[in-house]
């Protein structure tokens, strides 16, 4: 038995930014689970949000597809709000996942204050969130550059990483403790970035910690306006 948080939640309850490890070890078991999907075919959702990427208490991931009726557009690629074709898929799901994450490091920030990441993490997400698909980084290559620095650095597993998120909402939710905002390299790309996700004035609705023998309760409940898709991922 185990629960699942959002992303989302995850941020509500600390009140500050991911540290860079954190958003490091994010990014590499997603962007590893989201190449597993491509590899069978899956034809989900190409947009990723704080809201629907969700962190399991045994360290893997799951992803739920937006709802027609719901705000993404700040985590949709452009060349899918501009109805172009020229795309594919997972170009679209490295954008999505790209501001994701930099939502992750700008979440309460002042805009004219900085998000504090090393140059080669903050060049990583700002290439997977180009706006021109030919010069955004493609999937595979995420996952090598967190694989080369995973090692380099020596951290700890992922899905140690994903349980300790989850952990610390389930804690919070609890003891209702509260956190106070954190901060802090900054390129006009980065600016642009956070110009585009803050001018949504971004605010995610807060869901109940479930247990994953409720989920198909959460199935049923979300059958006609969205799906659920699991991706375990073992370390």
């Amino acid at each position: 038995m185990g629960t699942f948080v959002t992303l989302a939640e995850v941020l509500e309850a600390r009140g500050s930014p991911l540290e860079e490890d954190e958003v490091w070890c994010l990014l590499l078991t997603t962007a590893d689970a989201l190449l597993d999907i491509s590899k069978k075919g899956d034809q989900s959702s190409a947009t990723i949000s704080p809201q629907f990427l969700l962190l399991s208490a045994n360290g893997s991931l799951a992803f739920k597809s937006c709802a027609r009726y719901e705000d993404v557009a700040s985590f949709t690629a452009p060349e899918v709000q501009q109805g172009h074709a020229a795309s594919t898929r997972t170009a679209m799901v490295v954008y999505s996942l790209g501001m994701t994450l930099y939502w992750c490091v700008d979440y309460h920030l002042p805009q004219n204050q900085p998000v504090q990441l090393s140059n080669e993490l903050e060049g990583l997400l700002l290439s997977m969130c180009e706006d021109v698909v030919m010069r955004r980084t493609d999937l595979l290559t995420v996952l090598e550059t967190c694989e080369l620095h995973h090692k380099a650095s020596m951290l700890p597993p992922a899905e140690r990483l994903v349980r300790q998120l989850v952990e610390d909402v389930y804690r919070n939710s609890v003891d209702h403790l509260s956190i106070t905002e954190n901060g802090s390299p900054l390129t006009d790309r980065s600016q642009v970035v956070r110009d585009r996700l803050h001018s949504k004035n971004l605010v995610f609705a807060r869901a109940e910690v479930v247990i994953f023998s409720d989920l198909a309760k959460l199935l049923q409940s979300h059958r006609r306006n969205s799906t659920i898709y699991m991706c375990e991922k073992s370390f």
